[in-house]
């Protein structure tokens, strides 16, 4: 299952954002718009590597599909920045 939204949270000493619901499913509107580039390159790229074009679909998919439950969390001079993808 691909991912739908990812949370945002910058924290700094002197302000403190609320955490921003980022929807990523609105993401897929540009790539179907953009589907004839992305084939394209997907062909460049599977006559590159000598495999099947649907091998290269699967393993992004596969990318898209594992990034659900990731967390990102930086730290530096008192400023957190916290992504999580959902």
């Amino acid at each position: 299952m691909t991912p739908n939204f990812a949370v945002v949270c910058i924290e700094n000493p002197r302000w403190h954002t609320p955490r921003l619901w980022l929807p990523l499913f609105l993401l897929w509107i540009p790539v179907v718009l953009l589907s004839p580039v992305i084939f394209l390159v997907l062909t460049g790229l599977a006559i590159a590597t000598r495999t099947t074009i649907w091998r290269i679909v699967a393993i992004f998919w596969n990318l898209v599909c594992a990034l659900r439950g990731t967390g990102v969390r930086v730290t530096a001079d008192r400023n957190h920045v916290l992504v999580q993808i959902l």
